[in-house]
C-alpha cells in the first residue's frame, strides 16, 4: 500500500492505493471512508479489496483544512449532492481509469457516510456500488438512483439510523429494475464492518464490529463485483 496524490478540480489530495499481487490488469474500486476519516481501519479494508484482485483507491475527503471543518463541509455536500467531496471521488474514479493496470471497470464501496456517497454516485460512471450501512439513506433516493449501476448493499438491523433502510432500498431498486443484492444482518449494527476504537461503548449504542456479518458481506460484495466488474473487464 502506498500514499499517492490524486489531482482534483480543487487541487491535489492524498489517497491510499493498494495493488493486488501478481500480474494485472485488474478492475478498480474507489473506497470511501466513514465520517471518522481514513486510518488503520481503512488501510485494512484497502488491503482486503486488493487481496481479492482489485485496484483499491481510498481518497482522503478530509485533505483540506482541520478535521472538524472538513467533516461539516463534506456532510453538507453529501446532503446537497454537489461540491468538492463528490468531485474528489469522481477524480479518484478517473485516476483508476487512467491507471495502466486498470481494466477500465471501476466500482465504488463506502462505509457509513461513505456508503451514502456510494449510493449517490452509483449513476456516475461506476460499474457497481457497494454501500455498507449508508444510513440514513440519502435524500431523494428514488430520483438519485435513476440509471444507477448495480448495487450490493449491507445493513445491520440494530443500526439506530437505518431502521427500514434495507426494505426501502429494495423497493426502489425493484421499481427501477436495478440489479441488486441487499441484505440486512439481524445481529449487526452500524459500522459492523469497521474495527473502530471503543467497541464496548459502540455496541451499547447500536454500533460495533461484527466479524461474522463482515465476512459474509465481503463475500457477497466480491461475488457481485466479480459479476459486474471482473466479467465486464474480461
Amino acid at each position: 500500500m502506498t500514499t499517492i496524490t490524486v489531482d482534483t478540480p480543487a487541487g491535489p489530495i492524498d489517497a491510499l492505493l493498494s495493488l493486488p499481487s501478481g500480474a494485472g490488469p485488474w478492475p478498480g474500486v474507489v473506497i470511501i471512508h466513514d465520517a471518522i476519516g481514513y486510518g488503520p481501519d481503512n488501510e485494512a479494508i484497502s488491503e482486503r479489496v486488493a487481496a481479492a484482485g482489485y485496484l483499491a483507491l481510498t481518497p482522503n475527503l478530509y485533505a483540506r483544512g482541520g478535521r472538524a471543518r472538513c467533516i461539516t463541509r463534506v456532510m453538507r455536500e453529501l446532503l446537497t449532492q454537489r461540491g468538492r467531496a463528490l468531485d474528489d471521488i469522481l477524480a479518484a474514479r478517473d485516476h483508476l481509469l487512467a491507471h495502466p493496470q486498470c481494466t477500465g471497470a471501476v466500482g465504488i464501496a463506502g462505509f457509513c457516510m461513505g456508503g451514502q456517497f456510494a449510493l449517490v454516485l452509483g449513476p456516475k460512471g461506476f460499474g457497481a456500488s457497494a454501500p455498507f450501512y449508508g444510513t440514513p439513506l440519502p435524500r431523494r433516493l428514488d430520483q438519485t438512483l435513476d440509471a444507477s449501476c448495480p448495487v450490493v448493499a449491507s445493513f445491520g438491523r440494530r443500526d439506530p439510523m437505518g431502521i427500514g433502510a434495507g426494505d426501502r432500498l429494495q423497493r426502489i431498486v425493484d421499481d427501477k429494475n436495478i440489479p441488486a443484492d441487499i441484505k440486512v444482518y439481524p445481529d449487526a449494527g452500524h459500522s459492523f464492518a469497521n474495527q473502530l476504537p471503543g467497541q464496548s461503548f459502540l455496541r451499547i449504542t447500536g454500533f460495533g464490529y461484527n466479524e461474522a456479518a463482515t465476512a459474509d458481506a465481503w463475500s457477497r460484495v466480491f461475488a457481485f463485483f466479480d459479476q459486474h466488474l471482473a466479467a465486464k473487464a474480461s
